[in-house]
């Protein structure tokens, strides 16, 4: 009787570490995928959209890494694995492009937090 409790409590403390130890690489995980985006976009209608291209070229000709370069709605999207090469390609393409574009960095929001706002901002119907 005395050996099944012990058997017993061993094998609810190996449970419990094992989804600590879960929950623990779990939230890692999360933590460690953190995106970051550059948005160009022209400050008047009179200049146009950079081309992809020249952007790469800048980029490249300073040693940054970028995920993507995407052209979206009169902005090109650039991404990035983290904030500080965003930040590092704002401070190059600042002293590189012409005059006449807005360039916004913008960290990409936790895909929980989305998720939420998501829910709440929509209706819900019980019954």
């Amino acid at each position: 009787m005395l050996i099944q409790r012990t058997s017993m409590k061993r094998v609810a403390l190996m449970v419990a570490a094992v989804m600590l130890f879960t929950i623990f690489f779990f939230a890692w995980a999360t933590l460690q995928q953190r995106e970051s985006t550059l948005a160009i976009r022209p400050a008047s209608q009179s200049v146009s959209v950079p081309d992809g291209f020249s952007i790469w070229h800048h980029l490249d000709a300073n040693g940054i890494r970028f995920n993507s370069i995407t052209p979206q709605n009169d902005t090109l999207l650039i991404k990035f694995d983290s904030s500080a090469q965003s930040a590092a390609a704002k401070v190059v393409l600042d002293r590189t492009l012409p005059h006449g574009y807005i360039i916004a960095q913008q960290d990409d929001d936790d895909k929980a937090a989305v998720w939420l706002s998501r829910l709440r901002d929509t209706p819900h119907r019980l019954g």
